[in-house]
């Protein structure tokens, strides 16, 4: 469109043509305003519409952009715990989980689950909803106990660190003794989160090695962690299951 007119006699060559003209009348325009004090969810779901061309914004980097907007040092916070070296080091996410932001969810997945009420486990009925309108409301508060957060994940993945590195959430094999492929949810919904929740009083270095693998060979486990097996299905099992394991 550089150097065109919109219709100039004297110039038609750099003149739009009629039907040009007629198309730029019928385009519209679609514009929605957002205000400061708007309601957070409709950021989100305005974002959600937003998101529909080009390079599609993973769900936590969604979940990012809104608590940039909400409460920037509740994301600094998170991003921190994702960045914990000891936490890099169990997860050992691809490069491409890695730039998706999965690092991130993942923390933020241990913050809201790892002392759940097993009741409240139950009633989850999409796992992307859940960590969304469950970060909103614990970033809305005032009074935030991030000690609390901090002492389990730390102490969690300080330990997982020291006793399994970065195979605490790749597959064993006991007939070889061998860790084999990447990153599972299933064993970190299992491993970290029983960690997590008996992060005040967890058995030995040995025991955390040994009960770690013994999960892969654990009924409850090999049920409840197979191909198409959704989170709403597989979480009243494996929390509970990862709690019961860990304890001293």
């Amino acid at each position: 469109m550089n150097d065109k007119y919109w219709d100039n006699p004297d110039d038609e060559v750099h003149s739009f043509t009629s039907t040009q003209r007629l198309l730029i009348k019928r385009s519209k325009l679609n514009i929605s305003i957002i205000e400061r004090e708007s309601d957070e969810k409709a950021k989100y779901e305005l974002f959600q519409r937003l998101n529909t061309g080009g390079s599609i914004a993973t769900p936590q980097e969604v979940r990012n952009c809104m608590l940039v907007m909400l409460n920037r040092d509740f994301y600094h916070w998170l991003r921190s715990l994702a960045n914990y070296d000891p936490f890099q080091q169990c997860i050992a996410l691809s490069d491409r989980l890695f730039e998706e932001q999965y690092d991130i969810e993942l923390a933020l997945r241990f913050v809201l689950l790892f002392d759940i009420g097993v009741d409240a486990l139950t009633e989850v009925k999409d796992i992307g909803v859940f960590l969304t309108d469950q970060m909103l409301e614990l970033a809305g508060q005032q009074d935030i106990d991030f000690g609390r957060y901090e002492h389990a994940f730390f102490t969690a993945f300080d330990t997982l660190a020291r006793t399994i590195g970065s195979n605490s959430f790749r597959r064993y094999a006991a007939n070889n003794d061998k860790y084999t492929g990447g990153f599972l949810l299933s064993s970190y919904e299992v491993i970290a989160l029983g960690v997590g929740y008996n992060y005040a009083q967890l058995p030995n270095d040995n025991e955390i090695t040994t009960k770690a693998k013994g999960i892969w060979s654990n009924d409850t486990y090999t049920t409840w962690s197979g191909s198409g097996i959704t989170a709403m299905r597989r979480l009243p099992h494996l929390v509970p299951l990862g709690r019961t394991i860990f304890t001293q």
